[in-house]
């Protein structure tokens, strides 16, 4: 059973509020209406809700304040905050006097107002979701396209770099973060170009990604080949020649480090044994720990059926 989402409603309308409630309260929210502006912060701080709503009809200089402190806190800041506002006054609502992150006009249509919400709250759960340095979904938006998938023939394929740690020691930071951001792209071409699915980014130089199982390993193949390269371009010609660079191990020891590669597990959905996603995340591990058994890059993908 999914968690109540909490709304704090915010107005000195106290008629407009107990309305907004009943209405509110109908679509399975939980409404607290707050009209004593004075402690309107100290309750959202000591129990932040899920979104707030701010009755800014007359423009309120108390609610602005309240809005415009909530959005300079770096913590607080995340919240929604959906103002409704005066159709008149709407043109020359001044945004950034007001920070808010949606409206809706007033008089309040509700199926509109209903909408608002659902979107502010899909709105910043995207964005906090997704890898701030690669753009693509993070850990909650990758389980429920692992989940969604579950019973279908589809795939997982869990894609990790070869030797990234000893890269980013030698070559720096920002070197390895133009890495991650390059794979990221690859893998998103490759799958939206074989037809479309999905690519998240796990975080680290773990990535995933999931296509229908017919075109797993075409799309495993068309990552490895643009990923060998543009690898290609990230040493000098002793390097490539090679085959390897030097760098310290953690005893302080200097030792040949193959160049980047990749390793991609494959793992089919639609299987008996796939019921949820911890047993997809433990396959993958398994079929991970193989592929980087082989010094260049490579995938495997797990054929047992039962």
């Amino acid at each position: 059973m999914k968690p109540q989402l909490r709304l704090t409603l915010v107005s000195t309308d106290q008629a407009l509020a107990g309305h907004l409630a009943i209405r509110l309260q109908s679509k399975g929210y939980q409404v607290l209406c707050l009209s004593r502006l004075a402690g309107v912060l100290g309750s959202i701080y000591s129990d932040p809700p899920n979104i707030v709503i701010a009755d800014l009809a007359e423009i309120d200089p108390e609610i602005l304040a309240i809005v415009k402190s909530m959005k300079a806190d770096c913590y607080f800041s995340t919240i929604p905050v959906l103002g409704l506002l005066s159709s008149a006054r709407v043109e020359e609502f001044d945004w950034q006097e007001c920070p808010l992150d949606d409206f809706v006009a007033m008089p309040v249509l509700y199926p509109e107002l209903f909408s608002r919400i659902s979107l502010s709250l899909q709105r910043i759960q995207r964005v906090f979701d997704n890898n701030p340095l690669t753009r693509l979904p993070g850990n909650t938006s990758i389980q429920q396209a692992i989940e969604k998938a579950l019973g279908k023939p589809m795939a997982v394929c869990y894609v990790d770099i070869n030797n990234f740690k000893p890269y980013n020691d030698v070559y720096g930071f920002s070197h390895g973060d133009g890495v991650l951001r390059m794979l990221a792209r690859i893998i998103f071409n490759a799958v939206n170009e074989s037809g479309g699915g999905f690519a998240g980014h796990i975080g680290g130089d773990d990535f995933v990604y999931l296509v229908p199982l017919e075109r797993a390993e075409a799309v495993a193949k068309t990552v490895i080949a643009n990923f060998t390269t543009i690898v290609a371009d990230l040493f000098g010609e002793v390097e490539k020649s090679n085959g390897f660079y030097c760098a310290l191990n953690r005893k302080g020891q200097e030792e040949q480090v193959p160049l980047l590669g990749i390793a991609i597990a494959i793992v089919p959905t639609h299987t008996q044994k796939m019921q949820h996603y911890g047993k997809v995340a433990e396959v993958a591990a398994e079929m991970k720990k193989l592929a980087k058994q082989s010094n260049e890059s490579c995938y495997v993908i797990d054929r047992r059926s039962t």
